[in-house]
């Protein structure tokens, strides 16, 4: 067993490079964002898309593009949330 397989077996990521730790407020981030479950990011980015939706009916074409650029980061930080539970910060 090499060192990459070792480093995936449950609960064992460690950092590989000691020297590259997360900061204080990095660290303090991911403590708070850890507790929100991750549907809550799924269902902001779901509600996003019908507000734009609605805005772009109702003719506010600005406000729906704005609006409409939402739920990607949405997504992306439900994704990071889900890592950050799964394989913890360092």
């Amino acid at each position: 067993m090499n060192v990459t397989e070792r480093s995936y077996e449950k609960g064992s990521v460690k950092n590989p490079n000691p020297k590259h730790k997360e900061g204080p407020v990095a660290e303090a981030i991911e403590e708070q964002t850890a507790k929100i479950p991750s549907d809550v990011f799924l269902w902001a980015a779901i509600a996003s898309m019908g507000v734009s939706l609605f805005y772009k009916i109702t003719g506010e074409n600005d406000k729906a593009l704005f609006v409409g650029q939402w739920p990607a980061p949405f997504l992306l930080l439900g994704l990071y949330n889900k890592i950050v539970k799964l394989e913890g910060h360092d």
